[in-house]
């Protein structure tokens, strides 16, 4: 169990723990257009939605997860939050969400979606390797062929609603292929943050935060530590209403 101010995780059987990734992309996340419905793509646990549902006054807060026993820790967690009202999570992978909420228009015979949503979230799995572990549901959920960037930002494509926002944690090596995936469908960068442990060590991650208007995104650069956990005043900002001892 992972506690935190306002919602505790249960972790036990998910393959994928709590961690920073999930920690920043939750909190960082912009809601600048006070979303009404968000989506999170790979919940595992339920961390991001839940932080979400904390920070924002939306209704509908969706999830989807593949993973059978993360999908039941989802659940678990969801119910025994006090936003149980608001959160749902479905035990489907995203090409299956994707089609259930297709449907084909009587008069043009194209697709159109059901649903849209104002936010979509995802912390997707991206380690490239060939090399696999014995254990499968920790591969499924940090493995990048489980969801490839181009199929995560085609949905995305289908799923935002016209004043959508995009938001995405990935390996700061990735993030020039993403924002040119992500141009190629007609989303375009509005926040940039790349991440560092501490002062001296190299960026290793990137928030990155997408939407359908072509502008000027703010590019920033976050670092967490300044040494062994002495949190910079940026991450503990940024992290304060979640963490117990922040």
């Amino acid at each position: 169990m992972f506690k935190f101010k306002q919602f505790s995780i249960e972790q036990e059987k998910s393959a994928m723990k709590v961690g920073t990734d999930g920690v920043l992309l939750g909190a960082w996340t912009p809601l600048i257009n006070n979303p009404y419905n968000i989506l999170d793509i790979g919940a595992g646990t339920g961390l991001i939605s839940l932080m979400l549902a904390q920070r924002s006054y939306a209704e509908q807060i969706d999830a989807i997860e593949i993973e059978e026993n993360a999908y039941e820790e989802c659940v678990d967690n969801f119910e025994n939050s006090s936003w149980g009202d608001r959160l749902f999570c479905y035990h489907a992978g995203l090409d299956e969400f994707v089609e259930e909420l297709q449907e084909i228009d009587e008069e043009t015979h194209e697709f159109e979606m059901l649903e849209q949503y104002d936010v979509i979230v995802s912390n997707p799995p991206f380690f490239t390797e060939d090399y696999k572990t014995p254990e499968e549901a920790r591969d499924l959920a940090r493995f990048a062929d489980a969801l490839p960037f181009d199929e995560l930002i085609e949905a995305a494509y289908l799923l935002l609603s016209e004043n959508g926002i995009l938001s995405v944690i990935i390996p700061y090596s990735a993030e020039e292929n993403f924002i040119a995936l992500a141009k190629q469908s007609l989303l375009y960068p509005l926040k940039i943050t790349r991440v560092k442990g501490t002062p001296t060590s190299e960026i290793k991650r990137s928030l990155l935060a997408f939407t359908r208007v072509e502008q000027t995104p703010i590019i920033g650069e976050l670092v967490i530590e300044t040494a062994r956990h002495q949190y910079t005043p940026e991450y503990t900002e940024l992290t304060k209403e979640f963490y117990l001892k922040m």
